[in-house]
């Protein structure tokens, strides 16, 4: 009976040694699997890339208050900017004003870009529509490579171009006390700014978050600076305010970007912001969503604020109550404004997916790359006046132009959209003056 015991003993060590022995075996195999998931995951981001077609549609009223002679309306216009890239302007047929001609502009504050359209007189107490579509092209990036950890830069260490997005103004009040404490608290004794980023996205939206639906309830929104926000909570817009006001109180240059976002439903404008990482470049904060990284696929942009666009705000179309505004459209005479009643009657805007993607890393920037090519020959010469061969040439490029739209719109097959962009790029070619 003893005997037995032992050997009982005997065999559940025995036992026990081979389990460790198995487990210390299958370990590095383990080790081995994850690493190589990995290196699929790394291998799969620098092998493929997703690219998606957006459009963003425009329906713009304008009404006169009185006879408003011929003018000039400048309207914001993507850029080509970080992940996205402009394809084609299109005005539709429904269009009511009477447009005498339209450009593309590079705006003086770069990247952004402008549509300048010259209408024609508009009597008194009319109104009429601008009805027309931006087609981007934007390159999806899930910012699998932003690092976990970056340090608060010093200022010797930012780029001498970031540097202009540090300064205080009207709406963004970074030297204040107030703010300044606030981000302060946000902050802690941590010093990695990518938490301090997720942390200000969080408390943005959520802070005196029944007073924000209280406010949209009544529909009564005030001036939307930052410091008012931190008090009463505000729109995108203040929102926005506030959290370039945290980061600039802490010595990172922030800026308002404003955006056509996929919210599935008309709007006028969307601010989000974005600010600057060391190492990494500018990474977008969406304060709706309490979100960021933001991804580049999730909305058009249409202007990358200065400073001085802070220091010239407006009041809201609809809610004539909220001040501090950035600007997205310039008129030339004060006879006539944008025509606004809510988002279902009126300007509106809003933001389409028409297609996604997934081709080859090296056939995705080729596309990107082509694209930008293509917009910049008929940035050029739309609006100019062409003599007969060479308007000939143009109206054959744009027609390949909008081919290679609908290929891309309805097809997984890129290099239909490149074949028809190539045939746009020979016509623009063929100009000559």
């Amino acid at each position: 009976m003893q005997h037995r015991n032992i050997n009982s003993k005997n065999k559940i060590i025995t036992t026990f040694v081979f389990v460790i022995l198995m487990i210390v075996a299958i370990l590095p195999s383990i080790t081995s699997s994850k690493i190589d998931i990995s290196e699929s995951i790394q291998e799969d981001h620098e092998n493929t890339k997703d690219i998606y077609l957006l459009r963003v549609e425009h329906y713009l009223y304008i009404k006169a208050k009185k006879d408003s002679g011929i003018f000039n309306l400048k309207y914001s216009y993507p850029p080509d900017y970080n992940f996205q890239t402009p394809v084609f302007l299109e005005i539709f047929n429904d269009s009511t004003a009477s447009i005498i001609g339209y450009k593309i502009e590079d705006d003086e504050k770069l990247p952004n870009k402008l549509i300048n359209f010259e209408i024609n007189n508009i009597a008194k107490d009319q109104d009429v529509l601008i009805h027309f579509n931006c087609w981007v092209l934007v390159e999806g990036h899930d910012y699998y490579d932003l690092p976990e950890y970056v340090e608060f830069p010093k200022k010797s260490e930012l780029p001498d171009e970031a540097k202009k997005w540090l300064s205080a103004t009207d709406v963004v009040q970074s030297k204040s006390y107030l703010i300044h404490q606030k981000a302060l608290d946000i902050k802690g004794k941590n010093t990695n700014l990518v938490d301090f980023a997720d942390k200000v996205a969080t408390y943005i939206k959520e802070h005196m978050y029944l007073l924000f639906v209280l406010q949209l309830n009544l529909r009564i929104f005030f001036t939307q600076d930052a410091l008012t926000t931190l008090f009463i909570n505000g729109e995108n817009v203040g929102r926005s305010h506030l959290g370039c006001a945290l980061f600039r109180s802490l010595g990172v240059p922030a800026r308002v970007l404003l955006a056509l976002p996929d919210q599935h439903f008309w709007t006028q404008m969307h601010y989000l912001f974005e600010y600057y990482c060391p190492g990494y470049g500018w990474i977008l904060v969406d304060t709706t969503r309490a979100k960021t990284p933001f991804q580049p696929h999730r909305q058009v942009i249409n202007r990358i604020c200065y400073p001085s666009d802070e220091e010239d705000t407006k009041i809201d179309y609809i809610i004539t109550t909220m001040k501090g505004e950035e600007r997205w459209m310039w008129f030339s005479t004060n006879k006539v404004y944008p025509y606004y009643v809510d988002c279902r009657q009126g300007s509106k805007s809003q933001m389409f997916e028409e297609n996604i993607l997934k081709v080859d890393a090296f056939v995705a920037d080729n596309t990107i790359f082509n694209t930008k090519l293509v917009f910049h020959q008929y940035q050029k010469f739309l609006d100019l006046n062409l003599s007969s061969q060479n308007l000939d040439y143009f109206n054959k490029a744009i027609k390949y132009q909008k081919q290679a739209l609908i290929e891309l719109s309805r097809s997984d097959d890129v290099f239909d959209y490149l074949f028809y962009l190539d045939k746009a790029y020979d016509e623009y070619k063929n100009i000559d003056i």
